[in-house]
């Protein structure tokens, strides 16, 4: 079982930056391909990044690519998303999920492969 807690969304204006954490509990989080999705009113949750067990490997949807930058100590049983060059469109629900999955570009976009979930915190980027 692993337990997630989000962190640092809240109101930024266009351009800005914010990080997002997420704390895990168990002590298998190690184990874990660790994904960011978001949501917003009225759309689908759709996947934002994700990060295999050991780092070395991140995948990115293309919407944020090259603006935000996912990241995780596993000391700390944390992952953080680093969100730069933010955009009204950015606006949502963040989520931290966690998967068995090794990784892969097209595994872990699916939300039907995380079976763990954070209660969301909320992002909004003004205009």
């Amino acid at each position: 079982q692993v337990q997630l807690v989000e962190s640092g969304g809240g109101l930024v204006q266009a351009g800005g930056s914010l990080r997002l954490s997420c704390a895990a509990s168990g002590r298998t989080f190690s184990r874990y391909t660790m994904g960011w999705f978001r949501q917003a009113p009225g759309k689908e949750r759709e996947f934002v990044a994700a990060i295999a067990w050991s780092g070395s490997m991140t995948y990115y949807a293309d919407s944020v690519k090259g603006r935000f930058t996912i990241s995780r100590d596993n000391a700390k049983n944390t992952v953080y998303l680093q969100m730069n060059s933010l955009k009204p469109e950015d606006t949502a629900v963040y989520y931290c999920a966690a998967t068995g999955i090794a990784g892969g570009t097209i595994a872990t976009k699916l939300r039907s492969n995380y079976d763990y979930w954070g209660q969301g915190t909320q992002v909004t980027v003004s205009s």
